[in-house]
């Protein structure tokens, strides 16, 4: 399956309120983490390559965090994109990974996407027409601003841009999110528009991702090797036919296995499809991210 362009104008929506934002972005971040099976990453199976996190964690992390992305929603509500609003959303932001990580017992289970997904309901709250451009756009200019708070304690991110120039979650934002724009939301709607289902059609937006993605959270476990293989492979399986035919399904069954021997997850990656399903909410003027009806009843992933 190949990618082809989306138009990305309309549909708008008006006036979205901060605790709408809010619940989206949570929704958005559960959505991504029920999604199975995801290759190294957690999901309905278990906890992936990691040790430290669940899915109910992460489900519990993304509820604990909810109402900071309201309180980020609210002060960029009106407010002119300057050093006072970049101010107040880092300070909400540190106060959203204290509560995170008092709610993991110390995991690390979405500290970027805090970034991310904060900068985009701060985005999308004071837009009369939502469209992903637009909301990454804001974001992307609040993500450009400094940060008076100073000095912050060195992130995984942070080192892997030093070794190997990998900009991470903050040079997506300031880039405008493409990952998100020109690569998860195309991947996303192609796949729905071949009929396959909203399950098949998310795994195809994140293997889109994680093809050309300098992820960091692969860089940190799996140095710059591991990342050409996360790469490779996750373009293997697309060229295969990805999640949906014999072909792609066996070829993805094949790279799930290799990243857990490794021991490498996509975290990034995963964010940037949160980020991806909840611009995909607003774009359709949706409240609420979209049912994934593709797990029957008795199907093995249920939990």
């Amino acid at each position: 399956m190949t990618q082809a362009t989306v138009r990305m104008e309309a549909p708008a929506t008006a006036g979205l309120h901060s605790r709408q934002l809010a619940s989206l972005a949570k929704d958005a971040l559960i959505a991504e983490a029920e999604l199975t099976p995801k290759p190294g990453l957690v999901d309905r199976r278990g906890s992936g390559t990691h040790t430290d996190l669940s899915l109910e964690i992460m489900r519990r992390s993304a509820k604990t965090i909810e109402p900071f992305f309201a309180r980020m929603a609210a002060a960029a509500t009106d407010s002119p994109i300057d050093g006072s609003l970049r101010a107040v959303l880092g300070a909400i932001g540190r106060e959203a990974e204290t509560a995170m990580f008092k709610a993991t017992n110390g995991s690390n289970s979405h500290k970027g996407a805090i970034w991310i997904l904060g900068l985009l309901v701060a985005g999308a709250s004071s837009q009369v027409d939502v469209t992903p451009t637009q909301v990454a756009e804001r974001a992307s200019q609040i993500a450009r601003l400094p940060d008076r708070a100073g000095v912050q304690p060195v992130s995984h991110g942070d080192a892997m841009r030093v070794r190997y120039g990998a900009t991470g979650a903050r040079g997506e934002a300031c880039a405008g999110f493409p990952h998100v724009i020109h690569v998860g939301l195309p991947g996303l709607a192609v796949a729905r528009a071949y009929g396959l289902t909203e399950e098949e059609s998310r795994l195809h937006a994140l293997l889109h991702i994680m093809t050309s993605l300098d992820d960091t959270c692969v860089l940190y476990r799996g140095s710059a090797e591991g990342l050409q293989f996360v790469q490779m492979g996750a373009r293997g399986v697309l060229d295969a036919g990805g999640p949906g035919c014999a072909a792609g399904q066996e070829a993805f069954s094949r790279f799930d296995r290799e990243l857990s021997v490794k021991r490498i997850s996509p975290g990034g990656s995963a964010d940037l499809l949160a980020a991806t399903l909840f611009q995909d909410a607003l774009h359709e003027g949706r409240n609420k991210i979209q049912e994934d009806n593709s797990l029957p009843e008795g199907n093995i992933w249920n939990t």
